[in-house]
């Protein structure tokens, strides 16, 4: 009776353990199926699909959408890609990194973002010029340049190209619309981050004259002392011999060099007489 008694309390140990286990299998069973559909679950997100720095205008082209994990939806996205062409950038996006508002210039600051990326003492100052002039388009945001200008000095009649700013950094690159003739005409603008003093000569180099960029290497930061470049010692390379050679010194140092060198007082030479006797003959030798 008592081995009967034991083996129907082991049958339903057995049975609620199996049962226990059961439901619990369940239970997990389906968390994970529901964590798997919210894993798998995804909505429209826009991100970037090529690399955008900051300083840029998103265009229509930068940007896309893509399905995202709802779960990890970041809360300041876009899900319309509309919402965010022609906002500035004020971070750096990452190709494939989603828009978010947190990095864009925020709308009611209207065009305050090159405020937010001129360099402290700096000044932005924005130039016209050509395709010739921007060097062919490969001016971008963040390159360097030197400034040259090509003008009459007041002292001459001649033309002479000097450069007169060298490892200027561009802030931006773009366009804008003028009118002209009452038509609309597209000009383009290069940005340049200045110092107060750059920027009166730049003023005075960009209404005085015709000035030109010049890419230059990120790396180089070394600046050239030159004598510029005139008619005349343009063509003097094609002489035979080609054009003496010209030391680049800065001004103030020739100036230096000459001061120090004192001129050269040529010394008078002593003359000597002397009375040769011949005879009844007298003559003179004058000796020095």
């Amino acid at each position: 009776m008592n081995r009967t008694r034991t083996i129907i309390v082991i049958g339903v140990a057995v049975l609620l353990a199996l049962l226990a286990s059961f439901g619990v299998y369940r239970y997990l069973s389906e968390k994970g199926r529901v964590a798997e559909e919210a894993r798998l679950q995804t909505v429209g997100i826009v991100v970037a699909v090529v690399d955008i720095p900051i300083g840029t205008m998103i265009n229509a082209n930068q940007v896309a959408i893509t399905a995202w994990p709802k779960a990890l939806y970041p809360k300041d996205s876009f899900a319309d890609p509309k919402s965010v062409v022609g906002r500035a950038v004020r971070r750096d996006f990452m190709r494939g990194e989603p828009i978010v508002a947190s990095k864009l210039v925020p709308t009611d600051k209207g065009g305050g973002l090159l405020s937010l990326i001129v360099p402290e003492g700096k000044r932005a100052f924005s130039i016209r010029v050509n395709e010739v002039v921007g060097v062919g388009g490969f001016i971008v945001p963040f390159t360097k340049v030197d400034v040259i200008l090509t003008t009459v000095p007041t002292s001459g009649t001649e033309k002479i190209s000097k450069v007169v700013l060298e490892n200027m950094q561009v802030l931006a690159a773009g366009q804008i619309v003028e009118q002209k003739e009452n038509k609309p005409i597209t000009v383009n603008t290069v940005t340049l981050s200045v110092t107060p003093e750059e920027a009166e000569k730049l003023a005075l180099a960009s209404n005085d004259g015709v000035i030109q960029l010049v890419l230059r290497n990120f790396m180089d930061s070394d600046n050239v002392v030159t004598l510029g470049a005139t008619k005349a010692r343009v063509l003097a390379a094609f002489r035979p011999g080609g054009p003496p050679q010209e030391r680049t010194e800065p001004t103030q140092k020739r100036s230096l060099r000459r001061k120090s060198q004192a001129p050269v007082v040529p010394v008078a030479k002593k003359t000597f007489t002397v009375e040769v006797i011949k005879g009844n003959k007298r003559s003179e030798e004058k000796f020095q």
